[in-house]
């Protein structure tokens, strides 16, 4: 820990610097690799709605010994069609999701599934969500979607300026593709809790970047005045301030979401949690990225072509250049001996002559 604070205070103070900014290149590609690879598994496999957006019925049974394969052996020996997603909840309950079915299939799955388990039809809980009740849920959430990007990035125009809204919500928008992408890859359901972690993840990454720009702002508010660092300069300097606080806050953050993740739905089998915790384990860990690697160059890159920095640019670069004039050694002598051929010569002109001595 004490090593730690110690590298934050030389990174703070500018005893030491880690050059972000001039290795943006690198942290985009390392980026577009992502989002590549994200294209390729919505492309490939795309996300896996859950019955609240798409529609359909879920089953479930509470019973301390049923399991996965019993339900799966029950629901298929009715002939439903279509893909079923059976889940083990907790260690006494298993819920059955399907497409959409008539009221005949409906009372067909809850007959088997009584009858497999033992239990009455009365105590399986049920729950039948229509086609037009998904896309109604879909359309709100992504209004809620964009509602929070439009406000976000006006508010951080009015606070902060333009150009530095724009880089935020583009290091957003990475974000979210970003998770999009693994939760395709993963192939976990989506849910409104995966929707309510997106807008969780969103907040805290736009946290995070308003935190480095607060210091940004602070570091560049003067500097076309002082000239004695570039735009890019001061940008990098302000991230490296900010490194060790936001590395201590994403790591605090992620420690109760990995339990969540981890022990709650994987060693506890609570899997009504997986979905919002694995949206915010990715996207916290995303969002700290972003706001380091993406929407800083960014805003940096976007600030650079402005006519004013490049000046100033100019300016650093000229004061950086001390001017020598180089020696010669072979006229150096000359150059002296001249000097001081010179100097002989306007040094009997200007002492006064003396009167001659009398013998």
């Amino acid at each position: 820990m004490s090593k730690m604070s110690g590298l934050g205070g030389r990174l703070y103070r500018g005893e030491t610097a880690i050059d972000f900014i001039g290795k943006r290149r690198r942290w985009y590609s390392i980026s577009a690799l992502f989002v590549l690879a994200s294209i390729a598994a919505l492309s490939l496999q795309g996300l896996h709605l859950g019955i609240e957006f798409k529609g359909g019925s879920s089953f479930t049974v509470n019973q301390p010994t049923a399991t996965v394969q019993q339900a799966e052996t029950a629901v298929k020996a009715t002939g439903i069609p279509g893909e079923l997603i059976i889940q083990k909840i907790g260690s006494n309950k298993v819920r059955v999701q399907t497409g959409a079915l008539d009221t005949v299939q409906n009372n067909a799955v809850q007959d088997a599934l009584a009858a497999k388990f033992g239990v009455s039809v009365e105590s399986i809980d049920t729950q039948i969500i229509g086609p037009s009740w998904g896309k109604e849920i879909t359309r709100k959430a992504l209004y809620g979607l964009f509602g929070f990007l439009i406000v976000v990035m006006l508010y951080l125009a009015m606070a902060f300026e333009p150009k530095m809204a724009v880089a935020a919500i583009a290091a957003v928008v990475h974000d979210v593709f970003i998770t999009v992408g693994i939760y395709a890859l993963v192939g976990f359901d989506v849910t409104p809790a995966t929707v309510i972690g997106f807008l969780t993840i969103l907040g805290y990454s736009l946290y995070d970047t308003v935190v480095v720009f607060d210091k940004v702002r602070e570091n560049t508010r003067t500097i076309t005045a002082t000239s004695t660092k570039t735009y890019s300069q001061a940008v990098n300097h302000a991230v490296n301030q900010t490194l060790v606080r936001s590395a201590n806050t994403s790591l605090i953050a992620l420690l109760p979401v990995g339990s969540i993740l981890f022990v709650g739905a994987g060693l506890l089998g609570a899997g009504t949690l997986k979905d919002l915790s694995l949206a915010l384990f990715i996207g916290l860990a995303v969002g700290t990225y972003s706001s380091i690697f993406i929407a800083t160059p960014l805003l940096a890159s976007l600030r650079e072509r402005e006519p004013a920095m490049q000046a100033l640019a100019k300016r650093v670069s000229t004061r950086g250049v001390q001017v020598e004039t180089p020696v010669d050694k072979n006229t150096a002598g000359v150059v002296t001996s001249t000097h001081s051929k010179e100097s002989h010569e306007r040094g009997p002109r200007n002492q006064p002559k003396r009167k001659p001595r009398r013998r």
